[in-house]
């Protein structure tokens, strides 16, 4: 089966982690004798208002699972009705002004938190805009990692879970992200929801990589470390540290007695930086995978603001998969026939995967060309990542596309006419997420 095939899935299903594997992460991240309980990350809740959605509780389950807690900063009653100046957003909602008050006690110290969660109703347009300006404020005057969130009625603790764990790494764990070269000889494994890659690094070097469809967990890992081991030539005695990631990186990592296990945020940022040999300064890592995407801004190969999801599969590889089925192409040939297209011919709505492949449908029906539509379904899936998730992240050169859906060349082509920047697509960047934790799994090989 082609590479395409192979990497176009996504990463991971959210699930809840075992107490086990907790308690497991907690002594690994800290060193020391699991007998010794690891201090709890402060992560202050910037909201207009959690209770009132009924979601507290959802929050309160995620933020346990990762071993934090939350803090509500204290704010003056007498500034909410300046704050509005500070922000230059001047807000009807009281709550929101309250938003704004808690984020500023933060920056200014007189709140003390490890991290810092800003939320809001996803109905209320307000809330977005003063949202994102929070986020912004907050990630700008501060070292204090931030991520946002817009939340709905149905929003669980499995959802928030991934989110919560990457902003806890990123609070406690920064002298292990910061790691820019590799020694020793380590392993990555990257269980996706779809497909699992491994590779195998030595001296900062990959030297082996494997990878196949995610059919029984396990099995799948085992296949695509040997296919690794063999191309590298080395035997699986030799691997001084291995880490996992992705939707079965629990599974995998405590079959393998990982040195790292580790959310797909961090390991995929840190593996695009590595793979584009831009690990100094700011970047933005976009990575659209088969049943999900993500867009992180990161700085010197940390993640600082982050999203991740989206409505629907309709901007994801899996989309991609069902305009090359309706085609009557092979996915692999599916982004050199959207080169010869022109998206402007076909409009596609993506936001659904059901509404697209009936955009899809009907443009076929009047006689749209293949090619065209091709393009066209390039240009959606783009389009949609930026109207839902660029917004919510500060886009900064270099711009570096990764996941399996790069490799589909109508892709990097529109998501550069639409951002008017060059878009970076680093060889072997459907692997991102296994060279990151085989990356960050050398901080455990002694130098």
């Amino acid at each position: 089966m082609s590479d395409l095939k192979m990497a176009n899935a996504g990463k991971e299903k959210v699930r809840s982690v075992p107490e086990s594997v907790k308690d497991f992460e907690n002594k690994r991240s800290s060193g020391s004798d699991s007998s010794k309980p690891e201090a709890k990350v402060k992560i202050a809740l910037v909201s207009c208002g959690t209770e009132y959605g009924g979601v507290q509780p959802a929050f309160e389950e995620a933020a346990a699972k990762v071993n934090a807690e939350f803090i509500y900063p204290e704010i003056d009653i007498n500034s909410l009705d300046t704050i509005g100046k500070d922000f230059g957003i001047e807000a009807s909602s009281g709550d929101l002004r309250l938003m704004m008050a808690r984020a500023q006690a933060v920056v200014r110290g007189e709140t003390i938190a490890d991290g810092v969660f800003v939320t809001t109703c996803f109905r209320c347009a307000e809330a977005a805009i003063v949202r994102n300006e929070v986020r912004r404020y907050i990630h700008q005057k501060s070292n204090i990692p931030v991520i946002s969130y817009s939340f709905t009625e149905q929003t669980d603790a499995a959802t928030l879970y991934t989110r919560f764990e990457a902003l806890t790494t990123v609070a406690k764990r920064r002298h292990l992200l910061a790691r820019e070269v590799q020694h020793g000889i380590t392993a990555g494994i990257d269980s996706g929801s779809t497909t699992t890659k491994a590779v195998v690094m030595k001296d900062n070097k990959i030297i082996g990589i494997g990878w196949g469809s995610t059919n029984e967990v396990l099995d799948s890992a085992e296949k695509a470390l040997a296919q690794a081991l063999e191309m590298a030539k080395i035997d699986r005695k030799e691997i001084q540290a291995l880490g996992t990631t992705g939707y079965g990186r629990y599974l995998v990592g405590e079959h393998y007695k990982a040195d790292l296990i580790q959310e797909e945020i961090t390991t995929n940022s840190k593996g695009a930086v590595y793979l584009a040999n831009v690990q100094k300064g700011p970047a933005t890592v976009i990575d659209i995978g088969g049943m999900d995407n993500k867009a992180i801004s990161v700085e010197d190969g940390i993640p600082g603001m982050f999203t991740m999801g989206g409505i629907c599969a309709g901007a994801s590889g899996r989309f991609f998969e069902t305009v090359a089925k309706r085609l009557n192409v092979d996915i692999t040939e599916l982004g050199d026939l959207a080169m010869k297209g022109l998206q402007e011919n076909v409009k596609m709505n993506s936001y659904c995967i059901v509404f697209g492949t009936q955009s899809l449908v009907n443009s076929l029906a009047k006689g749209a060309l293949p090619k065209d539509v091709a393009a066209a379904a390039c240009r959606s899936v783009v389009e949609q990542i930026y109207q839902q998730q660029l917004q919510e992240v500060d886009v900064r050169e270099p711009v570096i596309l990764v996941g399996g859906s790069s490799l589909i060349k109508g892709v990097p082509r529109e998501l550069s006419n639409l951002l008017n920047v060059k878009v970076i697509v680093p060889e072997n960047s459907h692997l991102i997420g296994a060279v990151g934790a085989a990356l960050l799994a050398s901080g455990f090989v002694e130098e």
